[in-house]
């Protein structure tokens, strides 16, 4: 993610994109990473084509190469979760994970009600990539106000 990817954005919504490009630079066999807000929408994205540093080539790796598509299967999962939570009387969902042959997918929820998803490698160390999500969703929680989300959605919208 580059410096001028961020140009123009609030120095909360430049360190949650600091935030998510340390996070997969620094944690082993991390594929794509997505943020969805409530409502289902991509805030945040590991795919440099839907971010606004849109001049770099988008990563192919992730699910058909697509940050929207994990957005799409990340929302999609939360939404199953809470659903199955509140039938069985199970209070919140903190973390969901999916273990295929050929990778994983955690689904975390953070604060505001949105989620981080990530795709990850079938090796991945899955309780260190569970430990930098945890603390990927600490830090972002609190920043992720009304007004951080809606400029997060604009600059994406502004990248396509």
């Amino acid at each position: 993610m580059t410096a001028t990817g961020t140009f123009g954005l609030s120095s909360e919504a430049r360190n949650l994109h600091w935030l998510l490009g340390n996070f997969v630079e620094e944690v082993p066999g991390v594929r794509s990473v997505a943020v969805v807000s409530s409502d289902g929408l991509l805030l945040l994205s590991s795919d440099p084509a839907h971010n606004a540093a849109s001049g770099a080539a988008a990563r192919q790796d992730g699910p058909r190469g697509s940050s929207a598509d994990l957005a799409t299967i990340v929302s999609g999962i939360g939404s199953l979760t809470i659903g199955a939570a509140k039938l069985m009387d199970g209070g919140g969902v903190k973390q969901t994970v999916v273990a295929m042959e050929e990778g994983s997918l955690f689904v975390m929820s953070i604060s505001d009600g949105s989620l981080l998803g990530v795709h990850a490698t079938a090796d991945c160390d899955m309780s260190v990539v569970a430990y930098h999500m945890a603390l990927f969703v600490g830090r972002a929680g609190h920043v992720l106000t009304p007004e951080v989300r809606s400029e997060l959605r604009k600059s994406l919208e502004s990248a396509k």
